[in-house]
């Protein structure tokens, strides 16, 4: 088989694109490939299991025609500008025609390129299985991400802080990698022709619906910032924390990007933080939506040249549609969480009622996931497995007589408040029973989260939070 690559990015804008070649691994080892995606893709899953196939998905044995790009871009990183970031281990292999649309297929792990910044440009096997199983988890339950094709060990080992791991190659899918760092590269460099090409790519790739507005840049900046408003809401609505906010993992497509550092709330706390290098918790949970706010004024700056040749002007245009954020953000979580609770968006004292409920699940410390499918038992009349979960009874039992009040539908809760996600103690295990060769628990693990709104027969541990005392020392780590 050969797959038919195209190389829309390559071809439009060749001076965000570096080519580059994988490192050549003598003896890839396909790990865990996902057949559903690969049809998708139009993709032969057999032919991916064979020799040739997986060395298709290190970057080997590509089509003639095929090429390679490390893509370039800047990045405000924890705060701190960086003006030239790009790809330093990854590689754009090119996209394909998907009836949804064109389709990155890019790797990660593949080997140090240009923008390396003397890193070894490799990636281990646990960071790479953690991104395939939480990014398909986000898919499941209905989140924009990116998504993983296959895991491929290098059989090579790399070297990190714990000592050697065997290496892998991450296969990952997108809409595009298109970020906000990649026009903050174009305007730093002072590529005025390149911006202008990279917004109108930009509308053309992921807002076809809008192709001929009146100022493109300003329009794909007020598409951005209603796509990253919805997204964080979504994130926020099932305790997912990001981890590492910075402004070259924030995808123009709206797509969720990137899952080093990531995890999931145990217990409701709008300042947890699990990154090992978010020292200060600027990334906290609760903090999610102002930094996305931030990250997308940055995004305002690097366009600001193109939006009008008048720089008040163009200011006063991008701060026009950066203030509609909170608004926007606000209605996509209030909804999200009228949904969760079984209610119509227009809920008399809907604000109120969701308030107080989140003061009582920092209160209580009750596992937030477990919370809500309690509430739809409550709400089919039996209100103890909630009340057992809890030592602050008053304060729950005050809010639920006010929300059953509102005679809420709990079978529409079951449908949007999940089961199963990649709870952090059960991801952990995986990961470590993989470094041994067992790969059971992660195929349990993967397949439960796959379903995330079913409850699977005998799988109830599946449903348990950490136990206790796990998440006072648990720590996420990027896999550089």
């Amino acid at each position: 088989m050969t797959v038919s690559l195209k190389h829309h990015f390559v071809d439009a804008l060749p001076e965000l694109a570096t080519p580059t070649q994988a490192h050549p691994f003598a003896e890839p080892q396909l790990v865990v490939l996902n057949e559903p995606l690969a049809a998708e893709l139009g993709l032969d899953a057999e032919w991916l299991r064979t020799p040739d196939g997986t060395r298709f998905l290190v970057g080997q044995g590509l089509p003639d025609d095929a090429k390679p790009v490390a893509q370039a871009y800047s990045g405000h990183q924890f705060g701190g500008y960086s003006p030239r970031l790009g790809d330093g281990r990854a590689l754009l292999l090119g996209e394909v025609e998907t009836p949804q649309g064109l389709r990155d297929i890019a790797l990660k792990g593949s080997g140090p390129t240009t923008y390396a910044r003397g890193g070894d440009g490799f990636a281990a096997l646990g960071p790479m299985l953690r991104e395939f199983l939480v990014s398909e988890s986000m898919h499941a339950l209905g989140i924009p991400t990116t998504r993983s094709l296959a895991v491929v060990a290098t059989g090579e080992p790399v070297l990190r802080e714990e000592g050697a791991l065997p290496g892998a190659v991450l296969v990952r899918v997108a809409a595009s990698h298109l970020r906000v760092g990649t026009f903050q590269y174009a305007r730093a460099s002072n590529q005025m022709r390149v911006l202008v090409k990279l917004a109108r790519y930009a509308l053309e790739r992921h807002h076809t619906d809008d192709l001929q507005p009146e100022n493109p840049p300003l329009a794909l900046f007020e598409h951005v910032v209603d796509a990253q408003a919805r997204l964080v809401a979504q994130w926020l609505t099932v305790g997912f924390v990001h981890g590492v906010m910075n402004t070259d993992n924030v995808a123009i497509s709206g797509e969720t990007i990137d899952y080093g550092p990531c995890a999931f709330l145990d217990s409701y706390n709008p300042g947890a933080v699990f990154s090992s290098i978010d020292t200060g918790g600027r990334y906290a949970y609760g903090n999610q939506p102002t930094v996305t706010q931030w990250n997308l004024a940055r995004f305002a700056e690097a366009l600001l040249p193109i939006i009008t040749d008048a720089e008040a002007e163009a200011v006063e245009a991008a701060t026009a549609v950066l203030d509609t954020f909170p608004a926007r953000f606000n209605q996509a979580w209030m909804a999200a969480m009228a949904a969760k609770l079984g209610l119509a968006p227009d809920t008399d004292g809907l604000v109120d009622l969701v308030t107080e409920l989140h003061g009582y699940l920092e209160a209580s410390g009750v596992d937030f996931t477990t919370f809500f499918r309690d509430l739809a038992t409550a709400a089919r009349g039996d209100r103890e497995p909630g009340r057992g979960a809890t030592l602050e009874l008053q304060q729950l039992d005050a809010w639920l007589e006010k929300w059953l009040a509102h005679s809420p539908d709990a079978d529409a809760m079951d449908r949007v408040n999940p089961v199963h996600i990649p709870r952090n103690h059960l991801v952990e295990e995986a990961l470590a029973a993989s470094l041994s060769g067992d790969l059971a628990p992660f195929a349990a693990l993967l397949d439960a989260v796959r379903r995330p709104y079913d409850p699977i027969p005998g799988g109830e541990r599946f449903t348990q939070p950490a136990p206790a005392g796990f998440a006072e020392t648990f720590r996420t780590f990027c896999g550089t």
